[in-house]
């Protein structure tokens, strides 16, 4: 049985472990909140953008075969990488690392063995756990994890958009965790580039009068929606990182609380034995004067 010493500095560490965790989960919830109302309120937009896009696009009649459109074989492969800045965090870190390492293995395999596969980071857990990989980021975009502005995503956008029509990639490919709810983040991995209808959105049905012309119209829909679509990828990580810090600093707080009823329960065993063979000494001494 360990002695009273080595319980009580025990005790003392998992409290002051349990204080940590508990104040984190409360920091993450409160920045969840947050992030959650940005996400949410972000969606129904985007959506919308995309339903208005696709209804104007049904009424061209051949959409083009260049610039954003342009469909080749995927062999020059940038892959925007959205992770944290930090972690304890859960799994959520190590999800997006198996998510690109199942891209790099199989679909873009041979592109990754011949060196024409690139990386763009958000975060930057992500390019420490792909380093051993084999995985080089060139550019790294991490401030914009603690603090998401539009309008640099959209430069970023704008300059991923020229590159791609340049011809320096074939497809540019999004890998981030879409926010579901505090506990639950799903990796994916979504096409930004070639871009392309939804299925089955190419609707019909009133014959709107637009102006600019529908050819026009489209021209600028095109480059805004893959700029919320980059900046909403950006905002489902921010959401689903803080979601998992709070739910794993959650089950933290209660790990240690566990703990310390066994480690207390422990001391009071140890206590009480103690004070059994103190009893035992002084009865046993006392026995002895008298014989």
């Amino acid at each position: 049985m360990p002695n009273l010493k080595e319980v009580r500095n025990r005790i003392q560490s998992v409290t002051t472990t349990k204080q940590i965790t508990s104040a984190m989960k409360l920091v993450s919830a409160s920045k969840l909140r947050k992030a959650q109302d940005n996400i949410l309120r972000f969606r129904p937009y985007a959506s919308k953008l995309r339903e208005i896009m696709n209804r104007v696009a049904s009424g061209v009649d051949d959409l083009p075969d260049t610039g954003v459109f342009a469909r080749r074989k995927p062999d020059k492969i940038l892959m925007v990488v959205f992770s944290a800045n930090r972690g304890l965090c859960g799994v959520f870190n190590a999800n997006i690392a198996k998510q690109v390492t199942s891209l790099i293995t199989g679909e873009y395999s041979d592109s990754f063995k011949a060196g024409k596969v690139d990386f763009i980071s958000f975060g930057r857990k992500a390019p420490d756990l792909l380093k051993k990989k084999g995985c080089v980021f060139a550019r790294e975009f991490n401030q914009l994890i603690d603090k998401p502005s539009f309008e640099e995503v959209a430069e970023i956008c704008t300059n991923i958009i020229n590159e791609y029509i340049a011809g320096k990639y074939d497809a540019i490919v999004l890998v981030y965790n879409q926010f579901r709810n505090a506990a639950m983040q799903v990796p994916v991995n979504e096409k930004l580039l070639p871009f392309a209808l939804e299925s089955g959105k190419q609707v019909t049905g009133t014959d709107y009068i637009l102006e600019p012309e529908r050819e026009k119209m489209f021209e600028l829909l095109v480059p805004k929606t893959l700029k919320l679509q980059l900046y909403k990828a950006l905002l489902d990580s921010i959401a689903s990182e803080h979601g998992a810090r709070m739910t794993s600093m959650h089950k933290a707080t209660d790990n240690a609380t566990e703990i310390l009823k066994d480690l207390r329960l422990s001391y009071n065993k140890a206590r009480q034995a103690a004070i059994t063979n103190e009893i035992i000494e002084i009865v046993s001494g006392a026995e002895a004067l008298k014989g």
